[in-house]
């Protein structure tokens, strides 16, 4: 049975500030339309759009930050993250990247735990608030270690202060659908390397893709995942049909934030209550 969000309001922390910040990498996220959903759904709320997150509250060293989000790369995906100390060229890659956030960045997985830590770190203390919620948008693919398999998953959101809302994520964490993975191991059997664009002009228009038309509406329910989280601590929701429910698989993403219903209806209950506190 589904767990969800006590409907008690004295058990909700009802935020009255909420900053988005945008992934200046993202061609087609269009963050002022995510914050005018978010305003819409909750017209109390104070929702200010902000622009890369680092680029807003960093005022420090570069090459000190690059190095601590060096500190966070997973190298092995399949153990626990370890601690290292980074190379200097992988220093340098995160540097150009702080100096060039609209570059975005592919093929790097870090530990999100680590790379939250990073980013809390840079709130400053009036703004570090149950109140406030950050909800930051970045190309950085940020995973987390599975004991039960042994090795990390990407992940499209965690949820906490900050949220990390990963434009990547949405494209490489939940799975394609079946067929792709079977056309694939079907031809490796055979000897055949083909190229991965090849195998998804098979799947066209099952699955979420870089710089997708489809980018910004699908990412408003993630966003009012780390909103839900900051509220009830329950970000996600066990119906396929809502727009919080934990997709694993990309087809589920699609149909939960593009479907013809927006919210069950408890969460449709509960985010007009919420609206009138």
């Amino acid at each position: 049975m589904q767990k969800l969000p006590s409907t008690s309001s004295s058990e909700w922390n009802i935020p009255t500030d909420v900053f988005v910040y945008n992934d200046l990498s993202a061609k087609t996220l269009a963050i002022k339309e995510i914050a005018s959903y978010i305003r819409g759904l909750f017209p109390r709320m104070k929702v200010e759009v902000r622009g890369d997150f680092v680029s807003h509250h960093y005022r420090g060293s570069t090459e000190e930050l690059a190095e601590k989000i060096a500190r966070t790369k997973v190298r092995n995906t399949s153990n626990p993250f370890e601690g290292f100390d980074p190379l200097f060229g992988e220093i340098r890659f995160e540097e150009k990247l702080l100096e060039r956030p609209e570059r975005g960045i592919s093929g790097v997985l870090y530990d999100a735990t680590r790379l939250h830590l990073v980013l809390r770190g840079m709130i400053p203390e009036e703004e570090l608030s149950l109140r406030a919620v950050h909800a930051v948008f970045t190309s950085r693919l940020f995973g987390t270690y599975d004991i039960a398999d042994a090795r990390y998953h990407a992940r499209v959101v965690l949820c906490g202060y900050p949220s990390m809302i990963s434009t990547s994520g949405i494209v490489e964490a939940p799975a394609k659908p079946r067929e792709y993975y079977l056309m694939r191991e079907k031809l490796r059997a055979l000897g055949e390397d083909v190229p991965t664009e090849v195998l998804k002009e098979q799947i066209q228009g099952r699955f979420l893709d870089y710089d997708d038309p489809r980018m910004t509406e699908v990412m408003k329910g993630y966003s009012l995942q780390a909103l839900f989280y900051a509220i009830t601590h329950e970000p996600f929701c066990e119906n396929p049909d809502c727009r919080l429910y934990n997709s694993h698989w990309q087809e589920e993403v699609l149909a939960s934030q593009l479907g013809d219903k927006e919210f069950c209806d408890e969460h449709s209950s509960l985010i007009h209550q919420i609206a009138e506190q």
